[in-house]
């Protein structure tokens, strides 16, 4: 079995030692049951470092940090504004687009938005693990949330719009993803903007309307989508 990856947000140096923090001291002694000895790798937007516990009890755990074992990889930069959706499918959404590499989520607030406000703690806590299990370095930053108008009146000359638009028939094609600008992919609500929202958007001339499916699609569902088609892109 390969080691369990944890996040650790500080700088790592080599032959140096730490006390784990509370959630990750329970995880490695309750619930992963390791032992001294027992190898971790932990991980930042620095690298991977190997690691050795050295001294564990219930409600202690210090491990030696041995040698830098990954460089970072190069993430997708891509920002998904996404408007809330309840709980669970925003659990899932938060997930999966940590898993599919985008370095920036912002909760949108959109005139169909039936969910206000994000519960930040319980969303950074869903990134980070996504990032460990998925093998990347860096979770992705989690913005306040801002209103639609907002949003798109924020957004810089050089910040390219993806809008995942049910209203347009023309798919997405590989030459509007390779440049250097920044990304962003907006994602509507369960019912889609409104008319004066779409025309909103549409008036940001970075906006790329493109359409993902000739199905009406759940909001996580569009956001998987939408993700794996800029990620095969950027593939190619």
């Amino acid at each position: 079995m390969s080691n369990i990856r944890l996040y650790y947000p500080n700088s790592i140096s080599k032959n140096t030692t730490t006390l784990l923090s509370k959630e990750h001291t329970h995880y490695v002694a309750n619930v992963m049951r390791l032992k001294r000895g027992s190898n971790i790798n932990f991980f930042n937007q620095e690298g991977e470092w190997a690691s050795e516990v050295i001294f564990l009890e219930k409600d202690r755990v210090e491990v030696k940090f041995l040698n830098k074992i990954k460089e970072p990889l190069k993430s997708l930069s891509i920002e998904l504004a996404i408007c809330m959706v309840k709980k669970n499918p925003m659990d899932i959404i938060l997930q999966k687009a940590t898993e599919l590499g985008v370095s920036k989520i912002t909760p949108i607030i959109s005139e169909r938005t039936e969910i206000k406000e994000l519960n930040h703690d319980r969303a950074k806590k869903i990134v980070i693990e996504a990032t460990e299990q998925s093998n990347q370095f860096i979770p992705p930053e989690i913005s306040k949330t801002i209103r639609l108008k907002d949003f798109l009146n924020q957004l810089n000359s050089f910040n390219k719009l993806f809008f995942a638009d049910i209203n347009n028939k023309d798919r997405l094609k590989k030459e509007d993803i390779k440049d250097d600008n920044l990304k962003t992919l907006l994602v509507g609500p369960e019912g889609d903007f409104t008319p004066n929202e779409r025309k909103m958007i549409l008036q940001n001339k970075n906006t790329i309307s493109f359409s993902l499916s000739n199905n009406i699609l759940r909001t996580e569902t569009a956001t998987i989508s939408a993700l794996s088609l800029i990620n095969y892109f950027f593939d190619l």
